[in-house]
């Protein structure tokens, strides 16, 4: 099979007439229909609707009616967003099936005006924050590099459904790395925008404070032309920011930019064998597009991640505690764990975390005055199998491996992050890198992403259960 286009690569042939948006939208469709019972990325399709949607754009297009680079182009959304075609679960049975039932949130309405075909709700984590769960009436998310593993939450139908060539482009959230792990795991491109930068209105919140709403996609410059259409303010989200984005130029090279290099918690032990030598020379290319590397730490790393946790358990606790006292069996045993956990915290332990958080963000703003951009390995693994992260009763629990994300740090500042594939491990599964930007710096943190992804493959690389699939075609 050839390598399934990137949205940007599927943009430019619609406009060439070599492809129609139905075409892609049937090839999208054909991909769920082979491989979807083997993933389980997907809660619910809107085939007809999706068709309908195609035929319009391609309609719109022949009569030069141009809505940008998302037009025609097909989407899958995370089902804790809400989208008008179909309900919102959140993965979970306790969610009211009424809650933002027959209306778009901001974003995906944004994507629709843009022209984008939503072609269905993605598979994620209960409430963003519980492990699959088998004995649950929910599908259990496969990672298409090898379907015994975990694709990551908790946005994994979008990084699996990009991943395995289901839509050229998605939905996700991130809270302590819920875009960038699957994007990581399943060897995609996430971004994480700047908190406040696109409205989270009409999303499921798990961190008020904390949660970001961000595309995956297959390039940089893909999850660019998302961005450019579901930034900026909206009235009914108080913290989306009405600061103009500017699109990244696309020229390259990276001559005169300052890459802050970040080891420090990042290379334990018993990390991927693999992780290092991918990590160093992802650094090489990178200096030899022109960038200067630049050795440095996070400030406050450990005090950073911990205000992360303590903000996020209180935050979800908020939301979910007359359900969890009137419904307590109805979440899955993870979910009750990880939001009981936001009782523990008291309210000074809240203040204080915010308190910890506005001393990193201040720290962090005088690092930024010496770099222009920090590179770190996204993980410390690749993707691990469901039958390591499972115990004797039968529980997903990935408590043991969390260490290896790298994440959470970066939602407690706030600042924007891209993650990318930068290698695999010695049986195949993707490795990742980090850049992260200063606050509402996306459009370098994507130009460099991008001018590292037109010298390197590995995020065009496809899963091999989708190519033996796609061959029998």
């Amino acid at each position: 099979m050839p390598t399934p286009p990137t949205l940007t690569e599927a943009a430019e042939a619609l406009r060439a007439g070599a492809v129609t948006s139905v075409r892609l939208t049937e090839d999208a469709l054909a991909a769920a229909d082979r491989l979807d019972g083997s993933l389980g990325a997907y809660l619910a399709r809107f085939d007809e609707s999706a068709l309908a949607r195609a035929e319009q754009a391609d309609r719109e297009l022949a009569a030069g009616a141009d809505r940008g680079p998302l037009h025609g182009i097909p989407f899958g959304i995370k089902d804790v967003i809400a989208v008008a075609e179909g309900p919102t679960t959140a993965q979970s049975t306790v969610l009211d099936p009424q809650w933002g039932a027959g209306r778009d949130a901001p974003v995906v309405a944004r994507l629709k005006a843009a022209g984008a075909v939503i072609t269905g709700k993605t598979c994620t984590m209960e409430f963003a924050c519980g492990m699959p769960d088998p004995s649950g009436p929910f599908p259990i998310p496969r990672n298409p590099w090898d379907t015994a593993a975990w694709p990551g939450g908790s946005s994994s139908g979008t990084a699996g459904g990009v991943a395995a060539g289901m839509f050229l482009a998605g939905l996700g959230t991130d809270t302590a790395g819920s875009i960038r792990i699957p994007a990581a795991f399943c060897g995609v491109t996430g971004l994480m925008p700047t908190f406040g930068r696109v409205p989270k209105s009409g999303v499921v919140p798990l961190g008020y404070s904390l949660d970001h709403v961000g595309p995956l996609a297959r390039s940089a410059r893909d999850c660019a032309a998302v961005l450019g259409a579901i930034a900026g303010p909206d009235p009914t989200d108080p913290d989306a920011s009405s600061l103009p984005y500017a699109p990244p130029v696309f020229d390259g090279t990276l001559d005169g930019v300052r890459v802050g290099v970040v080891r420090d918690h990042h290379f334990p032990d018993d990390a991927d064998p693999a992780l290092a030598p991918a990590f160093d020379e992802a650094l090489r290319v990178l200096a030899g597009l022109g960038a200067a590397l630049v050795e440095v730490s996070l400030p406050y790393w450990a005090e950073t991640i911990t205000a992360n946790f303590v903000t996020m358990g209180a935050e979800s606790l908020a939301y979910h505690r007359a359900d969890l006292a009137a419904r307590w069996d109805d979440y899955a045993p993870s979910t009750r764990l990880a939001l009981a956990r936001g009782a523990l915290a008291t309210g000074a332990d809240y203040v204080q975390a915010q308190r910890v958080r506005r001393v990193a963000q201040q720290a962090l703003a005088r690092l930024f005055d010496d770099v222009d951009l920090i590179a770190a390995p996204t993980l410390g693994i690749g993707a691990p199998r469901y039958a390591d992260i499972t115990d004797a009763a039968g529980n997903i629990n990935v408590d043991a491996t969390s260490r290896f994300f790298f994440t959470p740090y970066w939602d407690c500042v706030g600042n924007p992050v891209v993650a990318a594939p930068m290698g695999t491990t010695a049986t195949g599964l993707p490795l990742s890198v980090q850049l992260a930007g200063p606050a509402f710096g996306e459009a370098g943190i994507l130009r460099a992403a991008d001018a590292y992804q037109r010298v390197t493959d590995w995020h065009l690389r496809v899963p091999p259960l989708a190519a033996a699939q796609g061959d029998d075609r």
